[in-house]
């Protein structure tokens, strides 16, 4: 029976929703970030494939349609942006510099695990893009020779900590100031923490929105010098 199911075209799809609106429930019923939808979700999927034996193939087929909604979202995100326009040109320089330096930040601490757990090159390239979303990311990691289908996760499990913990480390390191608090979530957590930092205020998601483009456009251009470094 689950092998019918399985093979039906929309399969994925069904999964995919069903998986994320359970995450949706539990996380409204616990009221914690630490239940995460999106993390929620994928556990349900993976235990499912794993429980029934269906191949990741057979599921993707179905649930790769969802994926042609991505670009569209991610369009969704200039809305606020454009809302706060006024605050960007007040900020505009304190706020370049700040994706600037959290680009940096995040392709200088894969460069130090690298060092410090001694990867290979290829390992190294493979988690450079880690904070940045999966369209430019997934591009970074092929053209500097990594392996794509770790670098995608990497991105979705990075972007998932930051929807979690962003929260609790503004407030254990005393971020109270908006612009910085949106610039921080898109910067490091990209897309997921965007999301996040939407919930949080109007303000923080527009500027967690430009983090993203440009953190992203900076950190393409970036990587190619950070993987001659290791």
């Amino acid at each position: 029976m689950s092998s019918v199911i399985a093979n039906t075209t929309y399969f994925g799809v069904f999964l995919t929703i069903i998986s994320y609106y359970i995450g949706i429930l539990i996380k409204e019923k616990f009221k914690s970030p630490i239940f995460n939808p999106l993390l929620i979700s994928v556990l349900i999927i993976v235990a499912y494939l794993c429980i029934t034996k269906t191949k990741y193939d057979i599921y993707y087929e179905g649930a790769k349609y969802i994926s042609y909604f991505l670009t569209p979202a991610t369009v969704c995100f200039a809305i606020p942006l454009h809302q706060e326009m006024n605050k960007l040109k007040e900020n505009k320089c304190a706020i370049l510099i700040g994706i600037i330096a959290g680009a940096l930040s995040s392709m200088t601490s894969v460069l130090a695990i690298a060092l410090l757990f001694g990867l290979t090159h290829e390992q190294y390239v493979t988690l450079l893009p880690k904070s940045i979303t999966s369209p430019f990311g997934y591009g970074v990691a092929e053209e500097l020779g990594g392996i794509t289908t770790i670098t995608v996760p990497v991105i979705i499990l990075t972007g998932v900590v930051g929807n979690i913990f962003g929260p609790y480390l503004c407030r254990l390191f005393k971020i109270r100031n908006r612009i910085s608090v949106g610039l921080a979530f898109g910067s490091s957590s990209h897309v997921l923490g965007t999301s996040k930092a939407l919930e949080i205020g109007e303000l923080e998601g527009a500027m967690s929105s430009l983090s993203v483009v440009v953190s992203g456009i900076f950190t393409v251009i970036a990587a190619s010098f950070f993987a001659q470094l290791y």
